[in-house]
């Protein structure tokens, strides 16, 4: 399934109930998730939220701290540094 066929298929009202699916670990009948329902309920919700939600409100935003002068600490770390994949595989250098 692509990305806008996740999108046609969900509603405000569906990704609500997937979050409550999600914290619950039920569906609304009590029908326990499986790990493969959890597991496409995050990413159906993760999709939607990136699509129309404001970063903000999205789920697991954080808010980044600031300064005595109001100024955002650490904004400069918003950029892909290779410390924020540690597992990655990185090609070899050759010196």
């Amino acid at each position: 399934m692509n990305k806008q066929d996740i999108l046609n298929s969900l509603s405000p009202e569906i990704v609500a109930k997937f979050r409550t699916a999600i914290e619950i670990g039920k569906w609304e009948n009590g029908v326990r998730l499986t790990d493969e329902q959890r597991q496409t309920c995050m990413q159906a919700v993760m999709v939607w939220e990136h699509e129309y939600l404001p970063v903000h409100e999205r789920t697991g935003y954080i808010e980044k701290p600031k300064d005595e002068k109001g100024n955002i600490v650490g904004e400069a770390c918003d950029v892909e540094h290779e410390h924020h994949y540690p597992n990655a595989e990185r090609p070899v250098k050759f010196k």
